[in-house]
């Protein structure tokens, strides 16, 4: 029984012209060969399945051959080519970067960069999936990339090259690989079911390379399983459900459905797809890329985008002209949000189930928001009403024009002050008013502002004058900080913390700001800790919110200056001093043959 090869390997190509979908990738290698003006590094990057290894390999059987063709191509008959299509040529030699990806595997491959070739003018040496190289590896690997002898070349590959350091990528002739057209994939799958006389019509290669995604060796590999599954027959239907993708005719009965709004035949349409085993995530995707192919249609000029089957491109024209356009890019729209929260949702098959019913109700809600394609306008109540009315407020100090005999105009300046205050009482029982705001004559004489919201704040609430802030005075500060010295004695508090308060010297700078003078570190935290009491008992007693204090520590205490210096030195330096200061320490250090991890 022969072995069978896939084919992958056995259509691989052996020659630049073979190489499918990367002309200007072949062409450009040909003329450097040709006119002698061959790069010592290469750097191939792209898509996996495209062709960067592949090239590398023609290129080293190339540049090597014995009798190299005019139009830059190898001969395939020479000694070096023969040797080379048996896989037995010495002057080739591949790593694979994921696998030998250490520091000692490229040095083992610089060592052998030092021995010439012994057949051929070259040797090259092709480095696979390069980015999966370690920082140390690339660092051994610059010089002899940037310096290497005269007839070493190296063809380094990657899928990744954002992960490659740019000193690699500077060294290097960077060659960007595309991925393979729909149509090079078609025609290069027809080629070989010929040549395997397969039975394989075109609209099954065409779902072939739409599933591939511009990867050539995936292409070839779905085409063998499917050849497998069919016995050497593939067809539209078998390839459909071989590849688990399901059949347009379903998403036009939707679309049908969803904008006739009717909503059962949408939700029997799903339940038959569910009941075929496609998942919600599948019918989500593939009803998406549906509408996105038919909105493609409605522009001629877009129309070369569509990526369907053939013999589909007149009926998504037809469905594309009676669709409207709001809603194809509304329900592309509710789609995506739908495949986004797919993974989110614990009934997966009542998720689409929703979504559908939204599509299915977007028309109606689209002609609802549109009057005759203009975005309608919603009704006014009444012509005299406005968005917003302000009403005018005079001032409490201004003057009333109106006599006893009208009290209505005064009511209100009374009034709308009081309804204000009583939003500002439903939360705080004590109000505090300025009584230099002076009433209106109009209002009463013998009454001022304090007495008539008292009136109308009745006995539930209690209203407060604002008392004039007094200035800072030393005499009244320290019963202050003596006060809160007792409250400290009263609650237990520590005696270093009375002691930190009771030797502070206290220095009134101005009318809001006075300092407090410390000898210590530890006594500045010791009153930083209860600062926020303090100032609220001093600025109540003062009658003033914006008094302020700051804590200094006198430098002139040796002892601080001490503390400060430690602050600043290390481990290493503190032990020195105290070793300088105190000899004993360090003897001590020595007998016992310590070891101090600083």
């Amino acid at each position: 029984m022969e072995k069978f090869i896939v084919s992958a390997r056995k259509y691989r190509p052996q020659d630049f012209n073979s190489v499918v979908g990367q002309s200007h990738i072949t062409t450009t290698l040909k003329n450097a060969i040709t006119n002698n003006q061959l790069a010592h590094a290469f750097l191939f990057c792209g898509p996996r399945g495209v062709g960067k290894t592949t090239c590398a390999r023609i290129l080293a059987k190339t540049i090597n051959c014995e009798n190299l063709q005019p139009d830059g191509e190898a001969c395939n008959e020479c000694n070096s080519c023969k040797s080379f299509n048996a896989g037995a040529s010495l002057n080739i030699h591949e790593l694979d970067a994921a696998s030998n990806n250490s520091v000692d595997d490229i040095r083992t491959l610089v060592e052998q960069v030092r021995f010439t070739p012994q057949a051929g003018k070259y040797k090259v040496y092709i480095i696979d999936e390069v980015h999966m190289l370690s920082s140390a590896a690339f660092n051994a690997f610059l010089k002899t990339l940037e310096e290497p002898p005269s007839y070493a070349i190296f063809i380094l590959a990657t899928t990744e090259k954002h992960k490659i350091l740019p000193t690699i990528i500077s060294r290097c002739q960077i060659f960007d690989f595309k991925r393979i057209t729909s149509n090079d994939t078609i025609e290069h799958l027809q080629e070989i079911v010929t040549k395997e006389n397969i039975d394989a019509d075109k609209a099954s290669l065409q779902v072939i390379a739409q599933k591939s995604e511009g990867c050539m060796r995936d292409a070839l590999s779905i085409l063998d399983k499917i050849v497998s599954f069919t016995n050497g027959k593939v067809t539209y239907s078998n390839t459909l459900e071989h590849l688990n993708i399901l059949d347009d005719d379903y998403y036009f009965k939707i679309l049908e459905s969803l904008q006739q709004q009717n909503l059962a035949n949408a939700m029997l349409l799903y339940d038959e797809i569910n009941r075929k085993g496609f998942e919600g995530d599948l019918v989500l995707n593939g009803f998406a890329e549906f509408i996105r192919n038919i909105l493609v249609c409605k522009n001629e000029t877009a129309i070369k985008l569509l990526d369907v089957v053939e013999g589909l491109h007149e009926k998504y024209k037809s469905v594309a002209q009676q669709t409207n356009l709001s809603y194809l890019i509304s329900a592309l729209n509710i789609l995506n949000e739908a495949e986004i929260s797919f993974k989110m949702a614990r009934n997966k098959r009542l998720h689409v189930e929703l979504t559908l019913i939204k599509l299915n109700f977007l028309q109606q809600a689209i002609e609802l928001s549109t009057n005759e394609e203009n975005v309608s306008v919603k009704k006014k109540l009444s012509t005299n009403h406005t968005a917003l009315k302000f009403k005018p407020i005079q001032s409490l100090q201004a003057k009333s024009k109106k006599t006893n005999d009208q009290p209505n105009e005064a009511k209100m300046f009374v009034e709308e002050p009081l309804t204000k205050l009583e939003k500002n009482i439903e939360t705080k029982n004590t109000v505090q008013i300025n009584t230099t705001v002076q009433p209106t004559s109009s209002i009463a004489k013998d009454k001022n502002l304090i007495d008539l919201l008292r009136e109308k704040a009745g006995s539930k609430y209690s209203v407060i004058e604002v008392q004039e802030a007094e200035p800072l005075k030393e005499e009244k500060l320290k019963e202050c900080w003596n006060k809160y010295i007792d409250q400290l004695q009263q609650h237990g508090e520590k005696f270093s913390t009375i002691k930190t308060f009771e030797e502070a010297v206290l220095k009134i700078v101005d009318d809001l700001t006075f300092s407090v003078t410390v000898h210590a570190l530890t006594q500045q935290k010791f009153i930083e800790q209860e600062k926020t009491l303090l100032i609220d008992l001093i600025q109540t007693s003062f009658k003033n919110r914006a008094i302020k204090f700051d804590i200094i520590i006198d430098e002139s205490n040796p002892e601080q200056k001490e503390i400060s210096l430690s602050e600043k030195l290390n481990s290493k330096q503190i032990f020195n001093l105290i070793a300088e200061k105190y000899p004993l320490v360090n003897e001590l250090k020595e007998r016992l043959k310590l070891d101090i991890d600083y």
